[in-house]
């Protein structure tokens, strides 16, 4: 039984898991299980270049951006588990007990966070009742989103990035994706509220 399983292995999904990596040492998280499908072949990082985004190197490929994300997160945060190659297909159950199934397999988590982007072609079954049009894109794009407060879906459901109802844009997808890390690590720290910061003192 994961704690949290993260659906996609993009910008916000990473992002995700970075920050919920990073709180590993913090009392009420060292007996959390964490889990990341890196399923990337349809990420819009495939086609990107970036000269717009903080702390990447003008020039940088997205598809290099996301070799090296997975990599990073593996040799700084060995204790996510990163799931690659398979695809969530069917979300079901309610909070906190949910079975996300694959094309490949089927695995437990108490919290989903699903960030996989905002094409239309969207079909996870027990999640196709949240989406709608969305928001933030050009009616022509037809991209979706899922119906959200603040990045909740429903109890132990959460929703980042463009996926979200925001626009496509690294910073944004990033920051989306700590702000929903964030309210994990509130979560289990009984409500209060709680971040993760690295720091050199």
């Amino acid at each position: 039984m994961f704690d949290v399983l993260i659906l996609g292995g993009g910008v916000s999904g990473i992002s995700c898991a970075l920050v919920l990596g990073s709180a590993k040492n913090k009392a009420f998280v060292t007996d959390k299980k964490i889990g990341i499908f890196t399923h990337q072949k349809n990420s819009s990082l495939q086609e990107a270049i970036f000269y717009n985004a903080y702390g990447i190197t003008p020039g940088k490929l997205g598809s290099e951006l996301l070799t090296e994300s997975t990599h990073d997160l593996a040799t700084t945060y060995p204790h996510i588990t990163q799931i690659p190659n398979e695809k969530a297909i069917k979300v079901e159950g309610v909070y906190p007990e949910f079975t996300v199934t694959t094309n490949k397999n089927s695995y437990q988590s108490k919290n989903v966070i699903i960030g996989i982007g905002s094409a239309n072609t969207f079909d996870i079954e027990g999640l196709m009742q949240y989406v709608e049009p969305h928001k933030k894109a050009l009616p022509e794009k037809k991209r979706i989103q899922l119906k959200n407060d603040d990045h909740k879906v429903a109890d132990g459901i959460y929703v980042i990035g463009t996926l979200a109802g925001w626009r496509s844009q690294l910073a944004i997808a990033a920051g989306s994706g700590a702000a929903v890390a964030t309210d994990i690590l509130t979560l289990w720290n009984n409500g209060v509220q709680t971040h993760a910061h690295d720091s050199i003192r």
